[in-house]
Order: C-alpha cells, then sequence, then structure tokens
C-alpha cells in the first residue's frame, strides 16, 4: 500500500511539473492580467480563440455601449415581452436575434421557435446570420461575427453585431462615440500557446457612425451654416419662452438650460396641457444620474404625446451637447409650433 501510494504521489509531482514547465513557456507570451482557461490549452494546433481583455470589460465606454444596447433591444422587443439583461447569456442562443431582426426588417424567419439543444441552437445562429450578413454586405460591412462566436459568447462579436444592426436601421439612440476594446487572441502554433492584444473599434464619432445614411438638417447646419445657428437658436428659444413664461421662468441658452430634464418636462406638460407629479422627478438634481433620469423621463412623455423616440441620448443633452438639444426641441417645435 505504501508503495502504491508513493507511486501516486510520484506521478503528481510529474504531473504538476509538466503543467508547471508548460505554464513557464507560454507564461512570457501572456498579457498582464489576462486569464487563459484550461479550455484553451486544448486548441487544436493552429486554431485560435478570441476573448474581451478584462479591462476592457470594465472600461465606461464599453459599458455604456452595452447599456445603450440593451434599452435597445428592449424597446423593440417590448411587444414580445422579451427582457435582455445579459448580452451574452441571452444573444448567443440566436432567439432574441431572431426575433430582434424579423422587428427591424418586417421579415419572418423560417426558424423553430424554441430550441434547446446546441445543433438546434447553431441552425437558428445560422440562418439568422445568413439573412443579417445577405443585408448588410451590399452596404459596405465588414462582418465581424460568425456562428461560433456569438454561441460562445464572445461579447466584442455580439456587440458589433448588433451596432450595426442599430446603424443600418437608424435605431433612435446615440451611440457613444469612440469605443474601443481590446482582445486577447490565442493562437496554438507547435503546441505552445501564443497571445497577443489586438485593439477593436465599436464605434467611431456619430457623424461617420450615420454617414452611412443621410445626415440631418442639424448636421448641415452645424457643418456648413453656421451662421444661421443663431436664427434657428432664437427662434427655439422665443418657442419655448411663449409656454414656460406660464410657470415665470425664462430660457437664454438652451444648452445649458436643458441640461438637468426639468425644463423639458415642465415644458411637456404645458405643451400637453397637464400637471406632472413632482415625485416623478428631481425638481433639484444634483448628480449626473439624476438629470439622466429628468431627462429620459421627459422623453417618455414626448412619446406618450405621440412623438418619435428621439434619436438624441439622454446622456448627451446632460453633457450640454448642442446638436442633441437643439434635436430635441426642434422635434418639439414642429409638432407643437401652433400650441398656445
Amino acid at each position: 500500500m505504501a508503495g502504491l501510494l508513493c507511486g501516486t504521489k510520484r506521478k503528481k509531482q510529474v504531473s504538476d511539473l509538466h503543467e508547471e514547465g508548460k505554464n513557464a513557456i507560454n507564461a512570457p507570451l501572456l498579457p498582464a492580467g489576462t486569464d487563459i482557461h484550461p479550455e484553451d490549452t486544448l486548441l487544436e494546433e493552429n486554431a485560435e480563440r478570441v476573448m474581451l481583455d478584462p479591462t476592457s470589460r470594465e472600461n465606461l465606454k464599453f459599458k455604456d455601449l452595452v447599456k445603450v444596447l440593451i434599452d435597445w433591444i428592449n424597446s423593440e422587443l417590448e411587444e414580445d415581452r422579451i427582457i435582455v439583461k445579459d448580452l451574452e447569456e441571452d444573444c448567443y442562443d440566436g432567439q432574441v436575434l431572431q426575433k430582434l431582426f424579423e422587428k427591424l426588417s418586417g421579415r419572418k424567419l423560417n426558424v423553430a421557435e424554441v430550441t434547446q439543444s446546441e445543433i438546434g441552437q447553431k441552425q437558428k445562429l445560422q440562418t439568422v446570420l445568413e439573412a443579417v450578413n445577405e443585408m448588410l454586405r451590399p452596404h459596405g460591412w465588414t462582418i465581424e461575427w460568425s456562428v461560433d462566436s456569438i454561441h460562445s459568447k464572445n461579447l466584442v462579436s455580439i456587440v458589433y453585431l448588433l451596432v450595426a444592426l442599430a446603424m443600418h436601421f437608424q435605431a433612435p439612440i446615440r451611440l457613444p462615440e469612440h469605443v474601443s476594446v481590446q482582445v486577447v487572441v490565442v493562437k496554438k502554433r507547435e503546441g505552445i500557446l501564443q497571445t497577443a492584444l489586438v485593439t477593436k473599434e465599436l464605434t467611431s464619432t456619430t457623424e461617420m457612425m450615420m454617414g452611412r445614411f443621410e445626415r440631418d438638417a442639424f448636421d448641415t447646419l452645424l457643418d456648413h451654416a453656421p451662421d444661421k445657428l443663431n436664427v434657428v437658436k432664437t427662434s427655439l428659444i422665443t418657442f419655448v419662452n411663449k409656454h414656460l413664461n406660464k410657470l415665470n421662468l425664462e430660457v437664454t441658452e438652451l444648452e445649458s438650460q436643458f441640461a438637468d430634464g426639468v425644463y423639458l418636462i415642465l415644458l411637456m406638460g404645458l405643451l400637453e396641457d397637464y400637471f406632472v407629479p413632482l415625485y416623478n422627478f428631481f425638481l433639484t438634481p444634483e448628480s449626473f444620474e439624476q438629470k439622466v433620469h429628468n431627462v429620459a423621463f421627459a422623453f417618455e412623455l414626448m412619446q406618450d404625446g405621440g412623438l418619435k423616440k428621439p434619436k438624441a441620448r439622454p446622456e448627451d443633452v446632460v453633457n450640454l451637447n448642442l446638436k442633441s438639444t437643439l434635436r430635441v426641441l426642434y422635434n418639439l417645435f414642429t409638432n407643437y409650433k401652433n400650441s398656445e
């Protein structure tokens, strides 16, 4: 028995030494702070695996982009009673992507409604992605996703796909600008894992992203006729003061005075002729979050009044983005300019 135990112990020591040696060979190639999972060492020769770098996952702009996409999906699929909380866990099997594509495109895909097996899920993904790729490729899109990458819960691939869909269908959202992440690319060459950090650009500037489509009047105005901007601002100030004066309020600066959302909320109440209960918003917001809450609530009131959801993001208005604020106010102006 003692001899058997000793033999087992020696085998374990040999195994540990082998593992330590393998890690020692691979370690110098790994970027700092990168965790390589056991399954990565089982890669076939010349195969590769791509993972989101942990530091990029915690990047605030990336997290903001993910939140914007989640909110957009939930808004689009509200009638289907689908609620997405996590892009990786909720999008990998193709169900949400199928419903989203069908809603956006108006096309019904020939796929099973519910698929539990991996084979069934991948078949559904194949059908969905073929339809997406067929639609996007003629418009010059680079396909940065695949059945395997989506099904393996590759967050970067999922985000790439959703950003492309949002831009193609001109979703009424404002994607955060200049969002880039680093991914860890793990390859196996001659039995040794080789890794590298690669930067992936998920979004660029709003102008470049929307450049694929028709630019709106404010883009043209700011780029080519800045002298007329003051005329537009004066008209909008006259419009909002016509109503806010009823509450003894007056606006002189469009960018700053609407940034906390309070005037937007009060203006909607005046335009629609109702009183907004004070417990629904922050009358004297102090934090960024409270201001975003107010502007988002004002957007909800606009939709309740029959207006389309503003393309501006609440965060952009709070951050004093002139074009975003002008778009929101101009939308109100065109719908309520004859209101007394």
